[in-house]
């Protein structure tokens, strides 16, 4: 398979588990089905989108950028969606995690 594709792949796991991470919120502690049923299904489709990309990247890369992306993509989906609060300390760690992100994908 082409280096490109385990990127992809790693991309489409990441945008899985943005989407599932967001679901189990609006599950509501597993109360609501649809919430739920969507949070599976898209943890199943993250994971094995990761294990796919892990043929071709490092692991130590792949599961730091897949976990690290998650991380700025659910404090934004936070901060607009379900109205959570921002503050100093969170958008200095946002920054360190992105620092971190670009840091491993230019290794």
């Amino acid at each position: 398979m082409n280096k490109k594709m385990y990127w992809l792949y790693l991309f489409v796991a990441i945008i899985f588990e943005v989407i599932g991470t967001t679901a189990m919120k609006w599950s509501n502690g597993l109360t609501n089905i649809r919430g739920t049923i969507v949070m599976f299904v898209c943890y199943g489709l993250s994971f094995t989108s990761l294990a796919v990309a892990l043929k071709g990247i490092d692991i130590s890369i792949a599961y730091a950028i897949w976990s690290g992306l998650g991380i700025v993509c659910i404090t934004f989906i936070g901060l607009f969606l379900f109205h959570e609060m921002m503050s100093v300390k969170k958008i200095v760690g946002i920054a360190f995690v992105i620092v971190g992100v670009v840091l491993l994908k230019t290794n």
